[in-house]
């Protein structure tokens, strides 16, 4: 070992699978703060965005299952966005006291703003590891999450 690098933790030599997906995490969450903070909007903003855009007319109840937060973290994103005029909130059409989402016209650009920076990001992923080393990651990183989702006996 050079003197420049650092001996490796005994957790990561423990879980280096664990604790790889942990450190490209945190890589990216660090990098999607940076390049979405000059635009206004936080990771937390672009994913209800884009899952609110994804399907528009969910419920609070609903988004916060999609997104795996509690109905009280995205009542109060839901308030802030909507504050902003990126939201609005709709009647159901048979239950008056369910209210549904929907992105304005202003919402639908500060995600099209925001989705052309994390564009940014695949792209550069994509173009580093090849587009062939893309897909197999893709792949296995599907594999992780239905492994780790299996029930285990």
């Amino acid at each position: 070992m050079g003197s420049a690098e650092v001996e490796p933790s005994a957790e990561v030599q423990a879980h280096p699978v664990i604790w790889a997906l942990r450190r490209a995490e945190m890589a990216l969450q660090s990098v999607k703060e940076q390049r979405l903070r000059p635009l206004g909007i936080a990771p937390s903003h672009y994913a209800l965005l884009m899952t609110v855009h994804g399907a528009p007319g969910l419920t609070g109840a609903e988004l916060a299952r999609r997104l795996h937060v509690t109905p009280q973290a995205v009542a109060s994103l839901v308030a802030k966005l909507a504050e902003r005029g990126w939201l609005e909130r709709r009647s159901h059409s048979r239950h008056q006291h369910v209210q549904e989402l929907h992105l304005t016209d202003e919402g639908r650009k500060a995600l099209e703003d925001a989705d052309a920076e994390i564009a940014a990001m695949e792209q550069r992923i994509t173009e580093r590891l090849g587009a062939e080393s893309a897909d197999q990651l893709v792949a296995l990183l599907d594999a992780v999450m239905e492994t780790v989702r299996e029930p285990q006996s």
